[in-house]
């Protein structure tokens, strides 16, 4: 039933699924979002929460007929879609909890896809590799600048392969995502180029990528290198560069 392109890893520990599910603290009346649920070992212990709604999102049509005949529960709501682009907004619900085992190949792609959603999504609950893990938290990247601006993360726990069937090459990490309590007004797609662009050709000082102006209105030095930064210092510097038509000085 596993599928090589969808890089499936089945978790099979029942204790292991049971401390994701505590760790996860489901509440009465809450609505939850499993992504990619496989053959339902985890949505079992998700349904022995007082949860209001489950929705289960699976890209694999094969799982979700497996799913449809085992899982008899008429909170559950089957989807067959690809989390890395789905629209969240579209399950009609301000306050989702999402939890999952994600694809190792595209677990960034689906954690970027939250943070396009946090309006929707207050908490998420995901296991990625823990290299993935560790970057997101202690690295300086575009994609952990992108998550952490809108989402505090933390490391929960690590998992070892001999808990997932195939056992995967690596150990595996499981992180929460609480989101921020945000005032400022964010174009998501215009912060996540202006990340990106950042990023690039990094070891560069801030002088050869960005101009005086917009440097100065965000407080910072010219000789500094973007991985010297602090967070408060990308978002000073995204709005300082919204106000300068031409903030940016990339070839």
């Amino acid at each position: 039933m596993l599928k090589r392109q969808f890089a499936q890893h089945l978790l099979i520990g029942s204790g292991i699924l049971q401390k994701l599910v505590d760790l996860a603290e489901i509440k009465p009346k809450e609505t939850v979002v499993e992504i990619g649920p496989g053959t339902g070992n985890l949505t079992k212990k998700l349904l022995n929460t007082p949860l209001k709604r489950l929705f289960l999102i699976e890209i694999d049509p094969e799982m979700i007929e497996h799913l449809k005949n085992i899982i008899k529960d008429e909170r559950v709501v089957f989807i067959n879609a690809d989390a890395t682009n789905f629209d969240f907004s579209s399950l009609g619900e301000k306050n989702l909890k999402l939890i999952g085992n994600l694809p190792y190949n595209v677990a960034s792609l689906i954690i970027e896809n939250t943070v396009k959603h946090s309006e929707y999504i207050p908490y998420s609950f995901y296991m990625v590799q823990k290299e993935v893990a560790e970057r997101i938290i202690n690295e300086k990247s575009w994609l952990s600048i992108f998550v952490k601006t809108f989402y505090e993360v933390k490391y929960l726990m690590s998992i070892p392969a001999r808990f997932f069937v195939p056992p995967p090459k690596v150990v595996s990490a499981f992180i929460r995502l609480e989101r921020k309590d945000i005032k400022y007004i964010f174009d998501l797609k215009d912060y996540k180029n202006f990340l990106t662009k950042l990023f690039s050709q990094k070891r560069k000082m801030l002088k050869h990528k960005i101009s005086q102006t917009c440097l100065k209105n965000a407080g910072i030095s010219e000789e500094k290198r973007v991985e010297e930064l602090e967070l408060k210092d990308f978002i000073s510097l995204y709005f300082a560069f919204q106000k300068s038509e031409k903030g940016l000085k990339f070839d």
